[in-house]
């Protein structure tokens, strides 16, 4: 549910293409537009704190330009690291924030890989510790946490932040007041997030979520940011062919409406959660797998 009460609409299936695209068109200045990004990272590894885990390899699933990959690093040295994003210009720019004779005569820089983290090309049980930061939105969320199922070890932790329903709704609400079509993505809700990992074989999952405000002087420099940070509309049935500035001017008075003195305010709903890899119940032809344990003599 929003924030209004009301049904939110099944979020649509991505064109992964076309965010592949956007991301990879906006790496070489994503880091000046990321300002939303990295205050939300830091939030996400600040959940780390009070749980113990020792991890020899983790995953930064979606690690864009490596902003989180300094940080894994400095809370668990002694573990392997590998980043993981859709597009590869991304992870050009992440292998810069490594200094070249590191990359050289280290074992500890991290690898990195181009792929889909719904289809990563990992094998099963070969990590501790995944983590996504601001990537689940342009995923399908149950793929997505079965296939982080499948490569974390039993016992193995996932920590992500992704945004929920009512990210963007002045612009959203913008643009469907001007009929200018849908342009924002539907994102999922917290609680529907925690039945996925449930599915996907996670268990002791732990939701939270907090709304922040970024303030803008006008609807062209928060388009500036949501560009310049990748996020282009990606939706299958996007509005395409002539007309765009005219939908644009039409949106862009709808959102004057919401100004606060001299602001613009645009808001993100931040949802963050992690649960532990459970134990698989069958295997893999499907037969229950039952534990027995002897009983203790008195």
């Amino acid at each position: 549910m929003s924030g209004s009460g009301a049904a939110v609409a099944e979020p649509a299936r991505i064109d992964k293409r076309a965010a592949r695209r956007a991301f990879g068109r906006a790496a070489s200045g994503y880091d000046r537009h990321a300002i939303l990004q990295r205050e939300v990272g830091t939030r996400l590894l600040a959940h780390l704190d009070p749980i113990r885990i020792a991890p020899q390899r983790m995953l930064d699933l979606g690690c864009g330009t490596g902003e989180q990959l300094a940080g894994l690093r400095r809370r668990y040295p002694g573990a392997s690291l590998i980043a993981i994003d859709l597009a590869l210009p991304m992870l050009v720019q992440a292998r810069q924030r490594t200094p070249w004779w590191r990359r050289t005569l280290s074992a500890s820089a991290p690898l990195l890989a181009c792929a889909d983290a719904e289809k990563l090309p990992l094998p099963a049980s070969c990590a501790e510790l995944a983590c996504s930061n601001l990537m689940l939105q342009w995923c399908e969320a149950p793929a997505a946490f079965a296939e982080a199922a499948r490569v974390l070890r039993t016992g193995g932790l996932f920590l992500f932040s992704t945004f929920g329903p009512d990210t963007l709704r002045e612009l959203r609400a913008a643009f469907d007041e001007s009929g200018g079509g849908e342009h924002v993505h539907r994102f999922v809700d917290m609680h529907d997030l925690g039945d996925a990992l449930v599915a996907a074989g996670f268990v002791d999952p732990v939701m939270e979520m907090e709304t922040l405000t970024l303030e803008y002087s006008t609807v062209e420099a928060l388009a500036a940011d949501l560009r310049g940070g990748g996020g282009r509309n990606a939706l299958p049935g996007r509005p395409r062919g002539l007309g765009g500035r005219e939908r644009w001017r039409r949106m862009a008075e709808r959102y004057e409406t919401r100004r606060r003195g001299a602001i613009l305010p645009a808001t993100y709903e931040i949802v963050y959660g992690h649960a532990w890899k459970a134990a698989p119940r069958h295997t893999a032809d499907g037969r229950a797998i039952v534990d027995f344990h002897p009983r203790r003599t008195p």
